[in-house]
């Protein structure tokens, strides 16, 4: 027969947590189960019930098959039996049983019965418009403590309370069950992160792909709202990863130096906060003991000091955090400078499909509040999340020490309520804020392109809309912030009604105990004082864990920046480009920017050294792209392009574009005076050269006419120069980077005949003896190309001089032909309305002889 004793055993008690040189058995095992059935029933009840009201069936063919999962399963139900076996061999090896033993084991097995029964259920069943990221918090929670509480057993390892010393049969196997427990719950939480019974991809993903026939699809359909529901701790190794270079500035024995001095502040204030209160009881204490004068005087200096080094508030802004604050101040700006210098430099390699495509305010935004977001995420993670865990942790263990072990469970259950419905409740209010960033963004976006194109909405009275249009943005905005706002204030609340509720709680206790004669009056100023002064850094607890959240989510794009492929790559190993005379060779070239449709097809062509070869053609035939893959703004899909015989794609981008000189058809200055803009070229240039190259652009002397000649600001984008004059400042980059192969993409297309006739010579004074490709509209300035490429379709359709091209009558010829008749047309209209101006200008007298006639 079984017989339940006392609920501890005769030389314990519930209230003793610490039982020699040990956690008290008694005490541990009735902690521990409850702490586990209230994770599994209470959340897990809840999260059973909303996965049965708002989650689907998934069909059987989507349910991945895992044997991890299988272990899982028998790990669990293992654990399962391992309580139930312990209590049957306790009940039949001893016969008289304490309370907490049958309470542990009952308890024990129902919330791990609870724990199978989510996992079963999470396998099944899918919130429908979640993205699958793993198990639930409430599952991999309850693993996580349950893994916990077996390493606490360590802590008792001189008590002879527990089974470490083997010295029975009973020690050994205690010993053995806690050895399965550890090990089940070691594994249970590894596998827990694997999540290796779920699906890795969502689940109306999966279906939508199943029912659709997605010809090439690559996966990237995604639900609506499946990105705002993903949690911010996703891909969490690869945020840290990113984050670690920024975490120890290398290379500065200052910095770290600092970094040790700021982390050994850190330390002080923890052990001021632990003094603060206990002084303070003291001079309570001497106060109604009637202690000297002395005394008393010491004690109030002391307590005194150690407010003026803490400061009103845990800290929050006494002596040391200042001090520490001011000391932190030059490892932030290190952290600013290097992750603004490092995305900088990775932008910088992207390649011109992804400029293309940018939108210029989104990636500001994402810039600034990506570097601000790390250094916030630091600073809270080293000087609020660390200390705010170790003066919990000092707390529950001086109550427990100083008072008794009720107080110690008051402030645990307390806190353990708080951070979890913290937890819950910002995880659920995540897609607000990634909203609001997103029509943050938009909002910006909109004005920036806005402004941008300033010319283009005045010509055409679009003030209003553009007006309304940034309105419904911010209006967009303000709805998504709403959300958030109110959200958080009633995370707010929750926080408040836990630490009120413990704080009451706590109080009563203390003043009963006082009451009783337990306590005395200190004692209570003590437990007030320190509870106050724990909740304080609690409270802020979940303001780190929001801002910590909000951080990762505002650096997300900026992550995303990061994590953008270089398209054009250096070879591994590749060399520097040996140039020898200049001789350029397309042999067989396909390219296409897009699938489906191919730019160029079997593209062949030789430009011997010095020669110049000039494309011709129709608009978007393929003239650029042919110069964007010589200088490698992309590579291509077939064929080869050597210089000099060597294969372009195997030497260093930097050594392939330092002998080559462009002169865009679009030509973007930097909002910069004139000379810096054409130094660009080379930036090492003399104020003499600068000018040089500014005559042999023919631009010297329409920059002397300017008040402050070559100090002149172009404005951004060069919006302050005419079209020509942008164009020359650009014809003189070049001219002054003395390139060895020169490409002309319609350089003259934007100045007038006069200064057209003036570069072209130029041009030809500096191309001589350098191979040169020139795309060209106007055909009449390239007649004296050594080669014309006619381009039709992506393909060359006729190659040959000037008047070989002619002689022929194809493509080349008509559009000579054209271009002929349109400039005669031209010649002829102005003729007309020149007469039409004199005629105005005659006398009437003259005019009405004419009309007698």
């Amino acid at each position: 027969m079984v017989v339940v004793q006392s609920y501890c055993e005769a030389s314990a008690s519930i209230s003793e947590a610490w039982l020699d040189g040990g956690i008290s058995p008694c005490f541990y095992f009735t902690l521990l189960p409850t702490v586990l059935l209230t994770l599994s029933t209470f959340f897990g009840t809840f999260h059973c019930v909303c996965y049965r009201r708002y989650g689907t069936e998934m069909e059987p063919k989507f349910v991945p098959r895992s044997r991890l999962y299988g272990l899982q399963l028998a790990v669990s139900l293992l654990l399962l039996l391992q309580f139930l076996a312990g209590l049957v061999w306790r009940v039949a090896g001893r016969g008289e049983l304490p309370g907490y033993v049958v309470l542990y084991g009952l308890l024990s097995m129902l919330g791990w019965a609870w724990a199978v029964a989510l996992l079963r259920l999470e396998r099944r069943r899918v919130l429908v418009r979640d993205r699958t990221r793993g198990h639930s918090t409430v599952l991999l929670l309850f693993w996580a403590v349950a893994f916990s509480a077996e390493n606490l057993a360590f802590i008792s390892w001189a008590s002879p309370y527990w089974w470490w010393g083997l010295e029975n049969t009973q020690q050994q196997v205690e010993f053995s069950l806690w050895l399965m427990r550890y090990v089940g719950t070691g594994t249970l939480f590894f596998l827990g992160l694997k999540a290796p019974g779920l699906p890795r991809r969502p689940y109306m993903l999966l279906i939508n792909e199943d029912e659709r026939d997605v010809e090439g699809g690559t996966g990237q359909l995604l639900l609506d709202g499946a990105e705002e529901s993903q949690s911010t701790w996703q891909d969490f190794g690869q945020k840290v990863r990113l984050l670690v270079p920024y975490m120890w500035p290398k290379g500065s024995m200052l910095l770290q130096g600092l970094v040790l001095l700021c982390l050994c502040l850190l330390g002080l204030e923890r052990v001021i906060n632990v003094f603060v209160p206990i002084y303070y009881k003291n001079i309570v204490n001497d106060l109604t003991d009637g202690s000297s004068w002395k005394t008393l005087a010491t004690t109030v200096c002391v307590y005194v000091l150690l407010k003026f080094l803490q400061g009103g508030g845990a800290g929050a802004s006494g002596f040391v955090s200042n001090l520490r604050s001011f000391l932190w101040i030059r490892v932030q700006q290190y952290t600013n400078r290097v992750v603004q210098v490092r995305l900088f430099g990775h932008l910088h390699s992207l390649s011109l499909r992804w400029h293309l495509g940018r939108r210029t305010g989104d990636v500001l935004r994402s810039i600034d509040r990506g570097t601000s977001s790390i250094n916030s995420l630091l600073s809270y993670i080293v000087f609020s999340i660390f200390p705010t865990i170790a003066d919990i942790v000092i707390s529950i263990i001086y109550f427990i020490t100083y008072f008794n072990a009720w107080f110690g469970l008051i402030v645990f259950v307390c806190m353990f309520l708080y951070l979890t419905l913290t937890i819950i409740i910002t995880e659920w209010r995540t897609k607000y804020r990634r909203d609001m960033n997103t029509q943050d963004n938009n909002a910006k976006s909109k004005a920036v392109d806005s402004l941008l194109n300033f010319e283009t909405v005045k010509y055409y009275n679009a003030e209003n809309y553009e007006v309304n249009r940034f309105e419904d943005a911010i209006l967009k905005y303000q709805i998504s912030e709403w959300k958030t706002q109110a959200s958080l204030a009633f995370l707010n609340q929750t926080q408040n009604l836990i630490i009120g509720s413990g704080l009451l709680a706590g109080s009563l206790l203390c003043a009963y105990f006082v009451q009783e004669g337990k306590f005395k009056v200190g004692d209570f100023v003590l437990f007030s004082t320190y509870i106050i002064q724990l909740y304080t850094p609690l409270n802020w607890f979940g303001t780190y864990y929001r801002m910590i959240q909000n951080s990762f989510i505002d650096m997300e794009s900026m992550f995303k920046l990061f994590t953008e492929e270089e398209e054009v790559k250096d070879a591994v190993n590749a060399g520097n480009l040996l140039y020898k005379l200049g001789k350029v060779e397309f042999e067989n070239v396909y390219f296409n920017y897009t699938d489906g449709k191919e730019i160029l097809k079997d593209v062949s062509f030789t430009v011997q050294p010095g020669q110049t070869v000039a494309l011709v053609g129709q608009s978007g035939c393929g003239k650029s792209t042919i110069l964007r893959l010589l200088f490698r703004f992309y590579d291509v899909q077939g064929g080869c392009i050597r210089i000099d015989g060597q294969d372009i794609s195997k030497v260093k981008q930097v050594s392939l574009r330092a002998h080559i000189g462009v002169v865009p058809q679009d030509t973007v200055l930097f909002n910069d005076n004139i000379r810096n803009n054409i130094r660009y070229g080379r930036i090492s240039a003399s104020d003499h050269e600068v000018e040089e190259a500014a005559i042999a652009a023919d631009i010297h002397e329409k920059i002397q006419t300017f008040p402050e000649g070559y100090d002149t600001q172009v404005g951004e984008r060069g919006l302050k120069l005419s079209g020509g004059e942008k164009q020359r400042v650009a014809i003189a980059r070049t001219i002054l980077k003395a390139p060895q192969i020169i490409l002309l993409d319609e350089a003259t297309s934007a100045l007038d005949t006069q200064t057209e006739r003036n570069i072209q010579a130029s041009l030809t004074k500096v191309c001589s003896n350098r191979t040169t490709i020139v795309v060209a509209h106007r055909l009449s300035t390239i007649i004296g190309a050594d080669q014309i490429l006619v381009l039709s379709d992506g393909q060359i359709a006729e190659r040959g001089r000037h008047d070989e091209l002619l002689a022929k009558e194809g493509l080349y010829c008509d559009m000579w032909m054209k271009q002929q008749q349109a400039q005669d047309s031209d010649s002829a209209s102005d003729t007309e309305a020149k007469d039409r101006k004199s005629e105005k200008l005659q006398p009437p007298s003259v005019t009405a002889g004419h009309r007698s006639h």
